[in-house]
């Protein structure tokens, strides 16, 4: 006897959810996958629980799911805190939209609270690391050195996610006027001031190295293109990021992030205001900009307890 094909509720729900999303809200292909995946895993246990559709669960199968993402199982290992405090929130958005749209007269989810996840600050490198770094990029003849250094320059002068940067058209730069345009989650756009450092390394790659690369291509209007004319992909940019930091001998955590983390920490120490931050990175509320005032803070801490004497 072979399964059902046909969607269930829970099925049909969970696309109502995403398309929603998508259409509404605008929201990235990436974060749609992400919750596409999160809440397979979701109908994935209330079926086994027989459970097929939304009013039937119950808070006790929220928590007993986390409960077994956090365990793990023979064929799957165990969710860290922060993956499992993910999910909970694809979940807990699909029965939020449910109830908000009457289908359920309440949300399950709404009592159950999520791992606690470890308080990371943001990882930061040092401005003399920054340097080594991009100096490191731009080893090399041809125009690919001129790229590397043009995306590094780019991600660290203006604190752009690497989804913002492999997405650059050659019409969202004017080196001329030092300004880029960038566009951001849910399709949100804002202009961010460009550094003589960084106009001079995308003038460089734009004037002298974008067209040789292009001629490879079928022509695409992307700022970074790939070794075959093509526009730049996420991935290949972060290729760029590990192999310029093996060579200026920084450890292999670093990421695009750790250039954005590191943008927002300098702005900060130099005595930018933490609202002009919140603008320049795009987050919707300064509460998410304030964490990196943590950074400089612990760094004060840091050099007081070696600094003073009495403060051990």
């Amino acid at each position: 006897m072979t399964a059902d094909p046909r969607p269930t509720a829970l099925d049909r729900a969970v696309d109502a959810w995403l398309t929603h999303l998508d259409v509404e809200r605008g929201v990235s292909a990436n974060t749609l996958a992400a919750y596409r995946r999160d809440l397979r895993r979701w109908t994935g246990f209330l079926e086994a629980e027989s459970v097929r559709r939304p009013e039937d669960v119950t808070a006790a199968h929220v928590a007993e799911f986390l409960s077994r993402l956090r365990e793990g199982a023979p064929d799957r290992p165990p969710l860290a805190a922060s993956s499992a405090a993910r999910t909970l929130v694809a979940v807990r958005g699909l029965h939020r939209f449910l109830a908000l749209e009457g289908d359920l007269d309440g949300d399950p989810t709404r009592d159950v609270a999520p791992p606690r996840t470890p308080d990371r600050l943001p990882k930061a490198i040092s401005t003399h690391e920054v340097e080594r770094l991009l100096e490191a990029a731009s080893l090399g003849d041809g125009p690919l050195p001129l790229r590397d250094r043009a995306l590094l320059e780019l991600l660290y002068g203006t604190g752009a996610r690497i989804s913002e940067a492999s997405g650059l058209d050659v019409d969202d730069v004017d080196t001329g006027e030092r300004v880029v345009r960038l566009l951001g989650k849910g399709g949100k756009e804002r202009l961010v001031p460009l550094g003589s450092y960084a106009a001079s390394a995308l003038e460089a790659w734009l004037v002298r190295g974008r067209p040789e690369t292009a001629r490879r291509g079928r022509g695409t209007p992307a700022v970074f293109l790939g070794v075959r004319g093509a526009r730049l992909s996420r991935q290949s940019a972060w290729a760029v990021l590990r192999s310029a930091a093996e060579r200026a001998g920084l450890d292999g955590h670093l990421s695009p992030h750790t250039l954005r983390h590191s943008f927002a920490t300098h702005l900060l120490e130099g005595g930018a205001d933490v609202r002009v931050v919140q603008e320049l990175l795009g987050h919707a509320s300064v509460t998410t900009t304030q964490v990196y005032t943590r950074v400089t803070v612990q760094q004060l801490r840091e050099v007081y307890a070696q600094s003073h004497p009495r403060a051990r």
